[in-house]
């Protein structure tokens, strides 16, 4: 028998689990005391990091809301946009994830193109 701790939806549980191939003797036919839950102290989890990756609150940048593939980019440079205007296309998990301007503008610059890979944070386009 080997006791193990296992972490289910946030909650850990202290278990005992039997090795069929282990060469153990037989185990106890009492059944086991069941075992108060314990909280797992959260870890905080690293941010990704890219090579091209704003600061928050940088409004002429549109960054990437998750880290995935560029489908697309839908707009050009110098290309006016209104607010809302879908400008590319992310794939994540085999699922797209359309990027929308979050202004009215011009696009000035277009940092990434389709194929690339990007992290979350990452900038996409330039907005003026």
């Amino acid at each position: 028998m080997k006791k193990l701790r296992v972490t289910v939806e946030g909650k850990a549980y202290e278990v005992l689990v039997e090795l069929l191939d282990d060469a153990a003797p037989a185990p106890d036919p009492r059944p086991a005391p069941a075992a108060a839950p314990m909280l797992a102290a959260p870890v905080a989890a690293a941010a990704p990091v890219a090579a091209n990756a704003t600061a928050p609150g940088d409004s002429s940048v549109i960054s990437s809301p998750l880290a995935g593939k560029v489908v697309s980019i839908d707009v050009t440079i110098d290309q006016a946009v209104e607010e809302g205007v879908q400008v590319a296309t992310l794939e994540a998990m085999k699922m797209n994830t359309y990027i929308y301007a979050p202004k009215a503008g011009k696009i000035s610059a277009i940092l990434v193109k389709s194929g690339d890979g990007v992290e979350e944070g990452a900038a996409l386009l330039r907005i003026s």
